[in-house]
């Protein structure tokens, strides 16, 4: 395939992958403990006060139990934990230990580093207008399938 006809979300699916490798190789290179990506996707949607695993599968376009098992790999690393939820005493929030808060902000610090070696590469003129385009409020996804009538003006 010539790079011209690489769709949107092929670009976009390959600039998350280069973050993310990126991401684990500087994380192993610290001495962080080993984490999957689907881990690492769960750690960036995670609310500070707790969430449900429910929620999380949610957040991450996962199943239910991809994120139950995404939480237990990261209980086990002592990077989680779960507790009562206060709103409801079936609900088990999961949060953040101490240690997890650590790796968050480091991994925090790396993203950071990141975005600069990117600016460094295509210019920061470029990073500020991708970053631009990627916040700006889209809207709901179309609906109707291929050849749908978009809005009209």
């Amino acid at each position: 395939m010539h790079p011209a006809d690489r769709n949107l979300p092929q670009l976009l699916g390959d600039a998350r992958r280069w973050f993310d490798e990126a991401l684990l190789a500087a994380l192993r290179e610290a001495g962080a403990s080993q984490v999957s990506l689907t881990q690492l996707g769960l750690f960036s949607v995670l609310d500070e006060d707790g969430t449900t695993v429910s929620e999380l599968a949610r957040r991450m376009g996962v199943t239910r139990q991809t994120a139950h098992q995404a939480v237990h790999g990261l209980v086990q690393l002592g990077l989680l934990e779960q507790a009562p939820d206060p709103a409801s005493a079936r609900r088990r929030l999961i949060r953040r230990t101490p240690e997890g808060r650590r790796a968050h902000q480091q991994a925090d610090r790396v993203l950071h580093r990141l975005e600069q070696a990117l600016a460094e590469r295509i210019g920061r003129d470029a990073v500020a207008a991708l970053r631009a385009a990627l916040e700006a409020p889209w809207g709901p996804a179309p609906t109707g399938g291929p050849g749908a009538a978009g809005p009209r003006p």
